[in-house]
């Protein structure tokens, strides 16, 4: 299966996919933390014919309900982050997964098929992650983990605090690699964006 992976510069997904024996790219403005196929620029300027995945995690600063205080004052930045993820979502891809926390996703474009934590996949850690899917399955929890903490709302802040928090967990990774890298191929491409 061929799999581009948006707006991911730790390339976690992307090496979880490759571990599984996936063709995986990455793609962010950010150069990759590890090494890998990476490909430093704007996914929109990418042509992602022939992939049959895409996996995309927009930017949240402009778009989630933690940053609700500062919505009023962000009414163009919100515009265009919904474009964007609006455009990732009839991406012209057979299958596709986007990844943002609970916000203006869910109430301005669709709500979400799906909500994880980390804690459902090994690591003991709450973070509400909301999923949208296109042509995938609902993920299945992996490990349940008893203990939960809410480590990344509690991080300093920092220059790195973003980054910190958008980064995938690995036990997610890996089952969006092992169960979403089984989904049988081929399946037609919808001539029209029908995520929305």
């Amino acid at each position: 299966m061929r799999v581009l992976v948006a707006c991911e510069f730790s390339g976690t997904v992307r090496d979880a996919f490759i571990a599984a024996g996936h063709d995986a790219i990455s793609v962010d403005l950010l150069p990759s933390e590890k090494p890998g196929p990476h490909l430093q620029r704007d996914i929109r300027a990418v042509d992602v014919g022939g992939y049959d995945l895409l996996i995309a995690f927009p930017p949240c600063t402009h778009l989630a309900s933690s940053g609700a205080r500062w919505w009023p004052a962000k009414r163009d930045e919100q515009k265009d982050a919904l474009a964007f993820v609006a455009w990732l979502m009839c991406a012209q891809v057979p299958r596709i997964a986007i990844e943002n926390p609970v916000g203006l996703i869910g109430s301005a474009l669709r709500p979400p098929d799906q909500v994880i934590h980390p804690w459902q996949f090994g690591h003991g850690e709450e973070k509400i992650t909301c999923l949208w899917l296109k042509n995938l399955p609902l993920l299945r929890p992996t490990s349940i983990v008893p203990g939960r903490e809410q480590r990344l709302w509690r991080l300093s802040p920092s220059n790195d605090r973003a980054k910190e928090r958008s980064r995938t967990y690995p036990g997610v990774a890996q089952a969006m690699a092992e169960q979403w890298g089984k989904v049988a191929l081929p399946i037609q491409l919808d001539l029209y964006c029908s995520f929305l």
